[in-house]
């Protein structure tokens, strides 16, 4: 256990920085696979920019590494161009 008070905060402030970050990165995950299963082009193109606006937001915030990041929009990308 934690003997100082600032350790203590910061492992309060590290939960509840976890809960955040797992909570957005669920909801780009459930997005993403949404975008993947969908056969209409025109919701698809709806969807992306907010996906990878979501997807840039963890890559900020350092929730997923940059590059995951980019590999998932490229990918996401041609999947709704070839719809």
């Amino acid at each position: 256990m934690a003997n100082h008070k600032s350790s203590i905060k910061r492992i309060r402030q590290n939960e509840a920085i976890k809960v955040e970050n797992k909570y957005h990165a669920r909801t780009t995950r459930n997005a993403i696979k949404a975008i993947r299963k969908s056969t209409d082009k025109a919701e698809a193109t709806e969807m992306l920019p907010k996906v990878s606006a979501m997807l840039d937001k963890l890559a900020k915030r350092n929730t997923i590494h940059k590059n995951k990041a980019a590999n998932l929009k490229s990918s996401l990308t041609k999947h709704v161009n070839s719809l």
